[in-house]
């Protein structure tokens, strides 16, 4: 059997892992599909539909997929982490709660019209309902990343006691919701789930451009991929610049407010300047792979880069030390090469953005097989990045649930037993395992099948404008 501590912290890290995938699709998908149905409505060109329709497909699947299993997680906090409930239970409901009722009711009321409704009301009201489906998969990321972030950079309540046990009393909730952290959290978050998606949609629209124009096959309705692909590298050209200069300005934040998080990101044990910033690092030895030390690494980066990130522009700055934190470390091999990945991959992602930019401004994007062959690579890189920021920001600040407030071992369910946090363990991971397995499946299906065939229809301001033989459920 497995401690309950680890087995509860293995648990909430899988099933993190796995929801992530969900809302980041919907929550890139978004802009997208208000796009799509706005040029929808004012053009009436076909493509604009099927973009819609296609689309919105993939995020209703999302969308279903993530709510049930984020509601699983939540629950995760009374059975696994009870003692952290009821110490932070006062300030950390209430940002659960606002999401479930402002949040997820926006989003689940006008899904069903956005879906279903494009023959049964007007222009104005579907426009209104994709911007309402939008806004509440924007907002159920504030409320929590309100409930993170809090406990990154805590800020707006007092310790009390209360029945004998010491609880946080929420004082201030505008200083606590507004807390330092959110801004950088939300902006990265959202940036980086538009920039996921552009990858995705790009990946899969240089799939079939790729048969298509390089292999000869013929697909059909190709030049809904060729705009697939088109929209997914344009968005893909705006997020991965924004995501690298946000990246380097939320560094420095986290100096500020978690300098113990920023050295074991970059490996610093002992305080020192002119610290080196590696976008590919190789261990030379297997001790420094699994204790990495940032003098005895030997990589590929910038010297003196992340003494100037810490410090601004400084790269002789010095960098606080990891030995010179008392008590417990954060596992720094994890944060270390997960920082280092998710930079690469940022920087990776520029240069893609840049090439088929390039290729595309020479009118050469059709024919350029080993772009594509990239882009089909990177398809789910951009997830894949997303999952290795949320292990720097999680593993990171560790060993703090609550950050200088409450360990991580202190919020553990008291009365949980090493049989009963393994059996949940396999439970979870046997279950979650098989939803990805289904959501894989479905998602794969609505790709083969491809975009509906529609025509351009005339441009109306009453209901049932699209063809009136077609529905999205084609």
């Amino acid at each position: 059997m497995i401690d309950p501590v680890i087995a509860s912290r293995i648990q909430f890290a899988l099933t993190t892992i796995v929801h992530i995938i969900f809302p980041v699709m919907s929550m890139g998908l978004a802009p997208f599909l208000v796009y799509f149905t706005w040029k929808d409505i004012r053009t009436g060109k076909a493509i604009y539909e099927q973009l819609r329709r296609f689309w919105t497909r993939i995020f209703a699947v999302s969308f279903v997929v993530g709510t049930v299993t984020g509601i699983v997680l939540e629950f995760e906090f009374g059975t696994n982490f009870a003692a952290f409930s009821t110490t932070a239970g006062e300030l950390f409901g209430g940002p659960l709660a606002l999401e479930g009722m402002m949040a997820f009711m926006l989003e689940a009321t006008f899904l069903g019209i956005f879906v279903f409704g494009r023959e049964r009301v007007g222009n104005a009201l579907y426009m209104v309902s994709a911007v309402a489906v939008g806004l509440g998969t924007w907002l159920s990321a504030v409320w929590i990343l309100i409930a993170n972030s809090w406990m990154q950079t805590p800020q707006g309540y007092e310790l009390t006691t209360k029945n004998g046990q010491t609880i946080v009393e929420l004082v201030d909730p505008v200083a606590a919701y507004a807390n330092p952290r959110f801004p950088w959290m939300f902006v990265h978050m959202q940036n980086a789930a538009v920039e996921s998606v552009a990858l995705f949609m790009a990946g899969i629209g240089a799939y079939f451009v790729f048969r298509h124009h390089v292999w000869g096959y013929s697909i059909e309705n190709i030049d809904f991929w060729e705009t697939t692909l088109k929209f997914g590298l344009l968005a893909l050209l705006i997020t991965a610049p924004l995501q690298v200069l946000h990246g380097d300005l939320y560094a420095r934040h986290i100096v500020e407010t978690q300098p113990q998080k920023f050295a074991a990101m970059e490996a610093v044990w002992e305080t020192d300047s002119y610290v080196p910033e590696y976008i590919i690092a190789f261990p030379t030895s297997i001790q420094d792979l699994l204790d990495p030390r940032a003098k005895d690494i030997f990589g590929i980066g910038f010297p003196g880069g992340a003494s100037w990130l810490a410090s601004g522009g400084d790269a002789q700055a010095s960098i606080q030390g990891l030995e010179e934190f008392d008590g417990p470390q954060p596992p720094v091999a994890i944060v270390f090469w997960s920082f280092r990945m998710m930079v690469g991959l940022g920087f990776w992602f520029i240069l893609l953005a840049v090439w088929g930019g390039y290729r595309w401004w020479r009118g050469e994007l059709l024919e350029d097989d080993l772009l594509h062959k990239a882009l089909m690579a990177s398809t789910l890189l951009g997830i894949v990045a997303v999952e290795l920021g949320w292990i720097v920001t999680e593993v990171g600040r560790q060993p703090w649930v609550i950050q200088g407030v409450l360990r991580t071992n202190e919020g553990v369910s008291p009365g949980l037993t090493a049989a009963e946090a393994t059996a949940t363990l396999v439970g979870f991971a046997v279950v979650y395992l098989g939803l990805l397995i289904l959501y894989t499946y479905v998602i794969a299906r609505i790709i083969r099948a491809g975009p509906p065939d529609v025509h351009d229809h005339a441009v109306q301001d009453t209901p049932g404008t699209s063809s009136s033989e077609v529905s999205v459920d084609d």
